[in-house]
C-alpha cells in the first residue's frame, strides 16, 4: 500500500504522474480512495465548490464528410440525397430559438466537406456575428481546421487567425478520439493524425484561442493508450503562453455503439461500466493537474453516473445541448432541460452555476423559456 500512498501524495501535490503510475492507480486503487483523492484535487483547483453548466446549441454546418469515421452515423457522402449545407436562414431561426431558451453560444461543427474552404467558414461566421454580435461561436475542431488547411494549402496558424478574425470565440476539442495513430487508423482514418490534432491546438493556444480537450474511449484502444492520450494533452497544455487559457476543460466520453460501422464490421461494443467511467473521471483529474475543469459526460453515461462523478473530481456538467445530432445518432439517449440539470446538480449535493464557454458566471436570463426537446 505504500506505493499507492506515495502516488496519492504526489497527486495531491499537483505533480505529474507518469503513464505507468497513473495506470497503476487506475487498476489498483480502491474506487472510494481514488474518488477521494480526485475530489480533494477538485476542491484545491476549483475552490468555489459550485458545479457549472451551460446552455448552447450544437448546429451542424454540413453533414457531408469524407473522413469516414467508423463510429459516426451522422455523416453523408458527397452527392447523397440527404446531404445538406446549413443556410443563413436556418442559422437565423436556430439562433433566435437559442436566445429564447437562454443560450449564449452555437457549437458549430460539421464534416470534412471536400469543397468548403476557408472563405465559406469566414463568411458564415461574419454573417452570424453581424446579425447576432452577442452569440458566441465555439466552432469546428482540430480535424476540421486541419482539413481546411489542406484545402487552402496554408498553415494551421493562418487558418486559425482568419477564423478568429471572422468571429470564432473558441475551439472545441472535437475529433480527438484517442490520440494514438494505431487507434485513429482503425476508427477515424480520414481525419488528421494525433500529432496534427495536437499541433492545431498548440497553434490555437499561441493565438490565445481558448480550447477544450476530449477523449472518446471504450472501443479499440488499450488502457495504456488512454494514458498516452492524457500525457499528450498535458504536455501541450504545459507549453501554452502564460496569458492563454489553453485547454480550459477536459471531457472524456464513452463510445456510443448503436448501428455504427465499428460495431457492424468489427463487432466492437461499448462495454464501459459505470465504475470504469467514474475511475476515468477521477484519473483524469489526477493526471491533468494543469487543466482546471473536468466535465462529466451525462449525455453518454446518464444522470446517475454523472452525479457520482461530481464526487470523483468532476466540477462541470457541460451543456444541456438544445440540439445535438452526432452522438445522439449513435445511441446516446439522455436529455436535460435548464431546470432538470440544476435539479440533478442540487440532488448530488452541489450548487449549480450557469456559465459561458470561458467559465465565466452567467445569470439565468429572466425571460428564459423551457425548450421543447424534439431531436
Amino acid at each position: 500500500m505504500s506505493e499507492i500512498n506515495n502516488l496519492y501524495e504526489k497527486a495531491l501535490n499537483l505533480e505529474f504522474l507518469t503513464a505507468e503510475e497513473g495506470l497503476f492507480l487506475f487498476k489498483q486503487s480502491p474506487l472510494a480512495e481514488l474518488m477521494h483523492i480526485a475530489d480533494q484535487l477538485r476542491q484545491k483547483q476549483v475552490p468555489h465548490g459550485k458545479v457549472s453548466w451551460q446552455i448552447d446549441r450544437n448546429v451542424n454546418t454540413t453533414n457531408v464528410c469524407i473522413a469516414n469515421c467508423k463510429f459516426c452515423n451522422f455523416y453523408r457522402i458527397p452527392g447523397h440525397a440527404e446531404a445538406y449545407i446549413t443556410d443563413m436562414d436556418t442559422y437565423r431561426q436556430k439562433i433566435r430559438e437559442t436566445l429564447q431558451w437562454g443560450g449564449d453560444q452555437l457549437l458549430l461543427q460539421g464534416g470534412h466537406h471536400p469543397e468548403l474552404g476557408l472563405d465559406f467558414y469566414t463568411k458564415i461566421f461574419r454573417e452570424i456575428k453581424n446579425e447576432f454580435p452577442d452569440i458566441r461561436l465555439h466552432t469546428l475542431g482540430p480535424p476540421e481546421v486541419a482539413h481546411i488547411t489542406k484545402l487552402e494549402k496554408s498553415t494551421h496558424t493562418e487558418v486559425l487567425m482568419a477564423l478568429k478574425e471572422a468571429g470564432m470565440n473558441s475551439l472545441p476539442g472535437a475529433g480527438a478520439e484517442i490520440l494514438v495513430d494505431r487507434v485513429r487508423k482503425l476508427v477515424s482514418n480520414g481525419k488528421c493524425g494525433a500529432q496534427e490534432w495536437l499541433d492545431v491546438m498548440a497553434a490555437a493556444h499561441q493565438l490565445n484561442i481558448t480550447t477544450s480537450a476530449t477523449m472518446m474511449f471504450g472501443h479499440v484502444e488499450t488502457l495504456e493508450e488512454r494514458f498516452e492520450h492524457l500525457i499528450k494533452l498535458r504536455e501541450v497544455q504545459s507549453r501554452k503562453p502564460e496569458n492563454a487559457k489553453g485547454f480550459l476543460a477536459f471531457i472524456p466520453w464513452t463510445f456510443q455503439d448503436v448501428d455504427t460501422l465499428l460495431t457492424k464490421i468489427r463487432g466492437v461494443q461499448n462495454l464501459t461500466t459505470g465504475e470504469e467511467y467514474i475511475r476515468m473521471i477521477a484519473i483524469s483529474r489526477i493526471m491533468l493537474p494543469n487543466i482546471k475543469n473536468i466535465q462529466a459526460s451525462w449525455l453518454t453515461v446518464g444522470k446517475k453516473i454523472a452525479q457520482i462523478c461530481l464526487h470523483a473530481g468532476a466540477n462541470d456538467f457541460g451543456s444541456i445541448m438544445l440540439e445535438e445530432n452526432v452522438v445522439s445518432a449513435a445511441g446516446a439517449p439522455h436529455r436535460f432541460t435548464y431546470k432538470s440539470i440544476q435539479e440533478a446538480i442540487t440532488e448530488a449535493g452541489f450548487e449549480p452555476q450557469l456559465r459561458n464557454q470561458e467559465y465565466e458566471w452567467r445569470d439565468i436570463p429572466a425571460a428564459i423559456q423551457e425548450q421543447v426537446i424534439n431531436y
